[in-house]
């Protein structure tokens, strides 16, 4: 943990920190003060006389002055614990357990994150008599000394989201554009969710672009995280997809086209989320285990041990098992014509068995390199009527539009977004360096 030290005195409960120059002080100092110890050195030497050797052991040390009021802050890093924090303040073990367990009562200080702030004050004595807490993203909690205990007042920041415009030009990827923006990596996946039928994500171009309409959420001047997009509008090789949000009466979201037409296909363009693919669809390539070519009738999608897969479709699990080659596989049956088969599993979702029923989306297990395989991968094949499919050509069926009064809510609400995806402005992150620390 880092700690900063702040000196001064409480002046109608308000910390006076004046700023610390003694360090760089005595440098400059230090030659008058040896100067001044023998009252002979001033005088002019004799010829032919030594100076008097001066040992720094021969020096009074000054008496301790005690420090002031003052406060210490402690910023909690990986592996610190509560209790650490505060017995490294200076309170006893009893002390610790005893604030730890009031704090409990507010947050789970099991899971303090690194950033998190501890001002310590110290009285006169340099006893601690009031800790406080700032939990990013959830607020603050007071803590002012009774005996060997604490009293807590714990003080939630307000939640409030904000709508916001977001808009941006893809240089190097969707991740470094969202960055740029100033904007947190969680945005990206949401536009992956939204788009997945009619962008692929795996092969973006530079001067792709893109703008969101979306609510920021945050506790006190903290960003926590963001509501669902309510508009969106994405320029993929040319092309523009607009994307508006509606929720029907039962809450369930959707995303559809200014017409009313639903986003949403019968399958999803990849059984990942935003990984590369390594492999494509081939009648003869070269195997890189068996060494001689033969047909790859799937799509290799490359990401790390333990990366979720999903169904591509609603339908029913006919297979779930480990055979040769394949390794731990999946075969799902979507049409009575269509099947899907997920290959080199490391595992499979719990309680996934035959029998299963699946809906679009749902994790079915997790990426490995079991069977033949060099690394790492999800191979992901499409079977119909008996016949080998390219899944990156798959041609898919859309649901039903909106219709009566859906559409005219809708339409009363695309009126209103779509001007502020028109007219979004890029922007840039700004950093700036302040930081109030409370």
């Amino acid at each position: 943990m880092r700690k900063l030290l702040a000196m001064g005195a409480r002046v109608g409960g308000v910390m006076w920190r004046p700023r610390a120059y003694v360090a760089a002080a005595i440098p400059l100092s230090l030659p008058f003060l040896l100067a001044s110890i023998n009252p002979d050195s001033a005088a002019p030497q004799e010829p032919g006389r030594p100076a008097p050797e001066l040992r720094y052991a021969d020096l009074t040390p000054p008496a301790p002055a005690a420090l002031p009021e003052h406060s210490v802050i402690f910023t909690v890093e990986d592996g610190d614990t509560i209790d650490d924090v505060l017995q490294t303040a200076g309170l006893t073990g009893r002390e610790s357990a005893l604030l730890a367990a009031g704090l409990a009562q507010s947050i789970d200080v099991r899971r303090l994150r690194p950033g998190n702030l501890v001002r310590c004050h110290f009285d006169w004595a340099g006893k601690i008599d009031s800790i406080e807490l700032k939990v990013n993203g959830w607020g603050q909690i007071d803590a002012v000394r009774n005996g060997d205990r604490f009293h807590i007042t714990p003080r939630p920041a307000e939640q409030r989201e904000i709508q916001t415009t977001i808009a941006a030009t893809i240089e190097t990827s969707l991740y470094d554009a969202l960055h740029g923006a100033g904007e947190a990596p969680q945005l990206a996946q949401q536009l992956v969710d939204v788009f997945q039928w009619d962008v692929d994500f795996f092969a973006l171009q530079r001067g792709d672009s893109f703008s969101v309409v979306v609510g920021k959420k945050f506790a006190g001047g903290d960003q926590t995280g963001y509501g669902p997009i309510l508009a969106a509008r994405f320029t993929y090789d040319g092309v523009t997809y607009e994307a508006f949000r509606h929720e029907s009466a039962g809450g369930a979201g959707g995303y559809y086209s200014r017409t009313g037409t639903p986003l949403r296909k019968q399958f999803l363009r990849a059984p990942l989320k935003f990984t590369r693919i390594t492999s494509r669809f081939s009648g003869r390539r070269f195997h890189p285990m068996l060494h001689y070519f033969r047909p790859h009738h799937g799509v290799d999608y490359g990401a790390p041990v333990g990366t979720p897969i999903m169904t591509t479709a609603d339908g029913v699990v006919i297979e779930a098992g480990r055979k040769g080659g394949e390794g731990n596989y999946i075969r799902i049956r979507h049409t009575s014509r269509i099947d899907t088969y997920y290959l080199h599993l490391s595992r499979f979702a719990k309680n996934l068995r035959r029998g299963t029923k699946l809906v679009q989306g749902d994790v079915i297990g997790y990426v490995g390199a079991t069977g033949l395989a060099t690394g790492p991968h999800l191979d992901y094949r499409v079977r119909q009527d008996g016949q080998w499919l390219d899944p990156l050509k798959l041609k898919s069926i859309t649901p039903d539009p909106l219709r009566a009064d859906a559409l005219r809510e809708f339409r009363d609400n695309v009126t209103d977004l779509l001007p502020r995806l028109q007219n979004a402005g890029e922007q840039t992150a700004r950093l700036d360096r302040r930081r109030a620390l409370f």
